[in-house]
């Protein structure tokens, strides 16, 4: 699972470099913000579940309460930076999508 997690912070890096050397400073800011409001919840999902599989409790109601976690902190932490500091909502959720569909390009890492 740290496998997937790396491939999103390089593909959220990736992305924002892209954009920042495009000239779009702001809305490089605004793709990693958006990219890690689901990357850190994600990563404490990972963590936390590793954890309680070698202490063995690991269930499916483990699993579902990390995924619930993971959609309510990440769309909490969509509205509250928006509220907050007003950024590019597109690119915000730019990088919220690349986060999201590196997981898919997960798969061709397997080892």
């Amino acid at each position: 699972m740290l496998k997937v997690i790396s491939l999103q912070v390089a593909v959220l890096a990736l992305l924002a470099m892209v954009t920042a050397v495009w000239g779009a400073g702001r809305e490089a800011v605004a793709i990693i913000i958006g990219g890690s409001s689901y990357l850190i919840p994600n990563l404490v999902f990972v963590l936390l579940l590793g954890y309680a599989g070698k202490q063995g409790r690991a269930s499916a109601v483990t699993f579902f309460a990390g995924e619930l976690f993971k959609v309510t902190a990440t769309i909490i932490t969509l509205v509250v930076v928006q509220r907050m500091v007003n950024l590019n909502w597109l690119a915000m959720l730019g990088g919220l999508f690349a986060v999201l569909q590196a997981n898919f390009f997960a798969f061709l890492l397997k080892s």
